[in-house]
């Protein structure tokens, strides 16, 4: 062999998709079996203890054996990383997911070697431009693998050494991003117990006992219950009037319903001059997005679903578009607008976030829109929501298996701790100067998290660029 490192083809080293002889294979042999959940996203890691008998798999799955490299093939699966080498199997042979490509490495090479190849960001964005097939289900063909072609040291020792040097320092960088994410957790567990504490009256403590003398929420909750009403005959009114159908009575106001008080049976006491309230009471007016998926443009309005709505704010970065003139329609229905709480119902349900947002956007039917009466402020309400206390109740009432929705006529039972109006504003404000610190925390641990992954592509990269630049020879 050369002392020299080449450029081959991929096929030239390695087998791809090749097909397993079944025949003698006993039909009640347990095999490993591997769905495309149990191979990890950029990691490596795969979990071969799931067996299934050969008379389940024999036939439409993919067949592997120990030492073959796992490719996803299929979005975002592959964009993902979802790629592995396989472990030493207990029967030699595996089966799982159709969606993953088989490449299987020849003599004298190693196979973590082709792994960390074809798992760098680089390949697999190479990949992405090769794909084929309907958006949403785009496939990497066989034939891009084939072609691809991959540096390779003389020997298979070469090969190890590289794969020794990526691996001690993917080795270190994990373990910098277990420390990150080890204080990420920590400041999710404090910033939990910052709204804990706020919606107990705990935050509060000191400033209850220089205010004795405020209205209590009792007197507040009537006066709600009132301005609820108030701005519901308002709605209606106005509707009225751009009909033309002006009421000649106020028989229409019996179509008013009161909002079903909080259930306060096995609810924790409250401090002094505080009551149970539900969310139901607070809003004059709930609405969600469309239970359809519309027609989305390229430009337009920004439509959000779910995912974006955060308590720290929406996130329009994933946004698809409408058109202006479908957002138009949609919002004769539901039009969320500055001041009105965002409630996620479906995907990841209970995430509360007041709209501070001056730009025009529609929802999907997995935000619920809150129309606000104004006797409460809106940012205690929104910590309220995302206190543990309420947010375990959303869970509660989010139904379903795999489309979980939580509910319009649910949500309105969610029950929350209602102080007077004039504590109100110093618990968020007692909430804002706790969580600010962790905010700038959790930023800076966010870029090191992105630097960690550009510094693994990084090596990836010093790795495979040969004997003149790489980092085979050690550090």
């Amino acid at each position: 062999m050369s002392n020299k490192w080449r450029t081959v083809p991929l096929s030239e080293i390695c087998d791809i998709n090749p097909r397993l002889g079944k025949a003698g294979l006993p039909e009640d042999e347990l095999f490993a079996f591997v769905p495309m959940a149990a191979v990890g996203a950029a990691n490596g890691s795969i979990d071969v203890s799931a067996k299934r008998p050969f008379t389940e798999v024999k036939k439409g799955f993919t067949s592997f054996q120990s030492g073959d490299v796992l490719f996803a093939k299929i979005t975002p699966c592959m964009e993902n990383g979802k790629m592995a080498v396989v472990p030493n199997l207990e029967n030699r042979y595996g089966f799982g997911s159709t969606e993953f490509h088989v490449i299987r490495p020849k003599d004298g090479i190693d196979p973590k070697y082709v792994y960390h190849y074809v798992s760098r960001s680089d390949f697999r964005k190479e990949a992405a431009r090769h794909m084929t097939g309907a958006v949403g289900q785009k496939r990497v063909p066989t034939d891009f693998l084939k072609h691809s072609f991959i540096p390779l040291p003389p020997k298979i020792d070469d090969q190890k050494r590289i794969v020794a040097e990526i691996e001690k320092h993917f080795s270190r960088l994990d373990e910098s991003l277990a420390s990150l994410k080890r204080i990420l957790a920590n400041l999710k567990r404090y910033k939990a117990a910052v709204l804990k504490a706020a919606v107990e009256g705990k935050l509060t403590e000191k400033w209850r006992e220089e205010h004795p003398n405020v209205e209590p929420a009792n007197q507040l909750l009537k006066r709600i219950l009132a301005e609820r009403r108030a701005k519901w005959e308002a709605e209606e009114l106005a509707k009225m009037k751009v009909k033309g159908k002006m009421p000649k009575d106020d028989s229409w106001k019996k179509k008013y319903k009161e909002p079903a008080g909080p259930d306060t049976d096995n609810l924790p006491d409250l401090p002094e001059g505080w009551v149970w309230a539900s969310l139901g009471q607070f809003a004059w007016s709930l609405k969600d997005g469309p239970h359809y998926s519309p027609k989305y443009s390229d430009t337009g309005v920004p439509f959000i679903s779910g995912g974006n709505v955060r308590p720290e704010g929406i996130d329009f970065s994933t946004a698809k578009y409408i058109s202006k003139e479908l957002h138009d329609e949609l919002s004769l229905r539901c039009k969320p607008e500055f001041g009105d709480l965002l409630y996620t119902k479906g995907g990841t349900t209970g995430i509360a976030r007041i709209n501070t947002e001056t730009i025009v956007f529609n929802v999907w039917v997995h935000v619920a829109v809150l129309k606000l009466i104004d006797s409460i402020e809106p940012f205690y309400l929104q910590h309220a929501l995302n206190s543990s206390h309420c947010y375990k109740q959303s869970q509660q009432y989010t139904h379903g298996v795999g489309n979980q929705d939580l509910g319009l006529t649910r949500m309105v039972w969610i029950t929350v701790p209602l102080p007077p109006l004039q504590e109100q504003k110093p618990i968020f404000e007692e909430i804002d100067h706790h969580l600010s610190v962790t905010e700038e925390l959790e930023a800076t641990i966010e870029i090191n998290l992105k630097r960690a992954e550009r510094l693994r592509q990084v090596v990836l990269k010093e790795a495979f660029s040969g004997p003149k630049h790489g980092i085979q020879k050690g550090d």
